[in-house]
């Protein structure tokens, strides 16, 4: 795979910046440039805000729940329950080849998001409790994208996504972090 020359310059560039970077730091001896760029970095890694209390991050883990499962409810109740109410999974149907890809595409994102939404809720006792009898079912999930993608019993597949989008709605409402649908960007589903 050809590497622009653009991405050449930028690499060599930052790789002497940080060689120089390096060398005027080691050759600064015991002067006081060497104790003052650590300064800085303690200074800038000391002012990063990070929850400090149990409740900041048992809220910011009930956060991170709430949009990882609305972004795979939604992704598959767009992109993977919808078309399949309509009918473009049945074999002869005009698109229904894209929809197969699409609903692939969704499926793999869908299980990536429930995968964080999972981790994201151990931190937070009530949400772990509530969605840790699911871990097993999301984890089911890890084949059926590529089920889907070649057009493999669709109606098993599209009604465990489905059955797991629910499941893990009720367990973030019964927990206090209500999971709505979010449909995905296309970037976002490009990028996971």
């Amino acid at each position: 795979m050809p590497v622009s020359i653009r991405r050449l310059i930028v690499a060599l560039t930052l790789s002497c910046a940080l060689v120089a970077g390096a060398g005027a730091t080691a050759c600064a001896g015991s002067g006081g440039s060497a104790t003052k760029d650590t300064a800085a970095v303690a200074a800038a890694v000391a002012a990063t805000p990070s929850p400090s209390t149990t409740a900041e991050k048992q809220r910011l883990s009930k956060t991170r729940f709430v949009a990882n499962a609305s972004l795979a409810a939604g992704a598959t109740y767009q992109w993977i329950v919808k078309p399949w109410k309509a009918g473009k999974f049945k074999k002869g149907v005009k698109g229904r080849r894209l929809a197969l890809i699409k609903a692939g595409v969704a499926g793999a994102f869908a299980y990536n998001r429930l995968k964080a939404a999972s981790r994201n809720a151990k931190g937070d006792p009530t949400l772990s409790k509530a969605i840790g009898p699911l871990t097993a079912g999301i984890d089911a999930l890890k084949g059926l994208p590529a089920k889907l993608r070649k057009g493999k019993s669709t109606d098993d597949t599209v009604g465990s996504f489905d059955d797991i989008i629910n499941q893990v709605k009720d367990a973030g409402k019964s927990a206090g972090a209500k999971v709505t649908d979010k449909v995905p960007s296309t970037s976002q589903l490009s990028g996971g």
